[in-house]
């Protein structure tokens, strides 16, 4: 009796796995860590000194992170921070300002 009960609930733990569906806010959440130096949604207060994030091409934030990440661009805390994103969350990240005007 318990081998069916034990096959059973391996089967829907297993299957629960595959269900999982990627979460649709999961850029905008990893962009939401930004705000503090960028502002909201990449749009820094002006006169700050901070580079906007807002509307910029992907590819050229992909680039400026991964820039950061490596070491081959200083940064007073963005290669601290760059490191501890997956290349996939980058790539969230910058398409994610990058479809903000």
């Amino acid at each position: 009796m318990k081998s069916p009960a034990a096959l059973l609930t391996l089967t829907l733990l297993t299957s629960s796995l595959f269900a999982q569906t990627e979460d649709p806010e999961r850029a905008r959440n990893l962009a939401a860590t930004c705000a503090n130096c960028h502002g909201t949604d990449g749009r820094p207060v002006a006169g700050s000194g901070i580079d906007p994030l807002a509307g910029i091409e992907k590819r050229l934030s992909l680039q400026k992170l991964a820039d950061f990440k490596s070491g081959v661009r200083p940064g007073t805390i963005m290669p601290q921070i760059a490191k501890g994103y997956t290349d996939e969350q980058l790539e969230l990240i910058a398409a994610y300002f990058a479809a903000q005007k």
